[in-house]
């Protein structure tokens, strides 16, 4: 399964090991879960960093790695009714490469959380982990 993951996601990844954003990445290699993002959205994460704390920035750098980088999307041949369009091409490149786009960004997708897009999903990271626990399919641990 592919996951977008917004830049909010990435950000709350890099500045705590124990929320869900960063689940999704400790436990994306066991569920076979590809982590995808876009240069739209790392653009926005680096300028955070800052205020995060300072071990954020080599946490990136590992976090990074583990994200497959597609091409962003900037318009649709669909009709399309969302506000937030500084988020549009986060939207539709999930769209385009992805089963899921996980988000914090309450702001801009808070309309949209919890609903589809053209079949896709969108919803907050431990939203989607009490999903896939609640349906059978989590690995949360190793399987010896």
């Amino acid at each position: 399964m592919n996951l977008f993951l917004d830049t909010s996601v990435l950000i709350a990844g890099c500045g705590s090991a124990q929320g869900s954003s960063r689940a999704i990445f400790n436990l994306s290699n066991r569920n076979n879960w590809i982590l995808v993002g876009s240069a739209y959205a790392f653009a926005e994460v680096t300028p955070n960093l800052s205020k995060l704390p300072p071990e954020a920035s080599h946490t990136w750098e590992q976090l990074r790695r583990q994200l497959t980088t597609v091409e962003d999307i900037v318009s649709l041949d669909r009709v399309v009714v969302f506000p937030g369009s500084k988020d549009r091409p986060i939207l539709f490149t999930a769209l385009a490469h992805a089963e899921t786009l996980l988000t914090l960004d309450r702001r801009d997708f808070g309309d949209v959380i919890g609903h589809e897009f053209y079949g896709l999903s969108i919803m907050l990271p431990y939203e989607f982990l009490r999903r896939e626990r609640q349906a059978g399919r989590l690995i949360d641990r190793s399987e010896d």
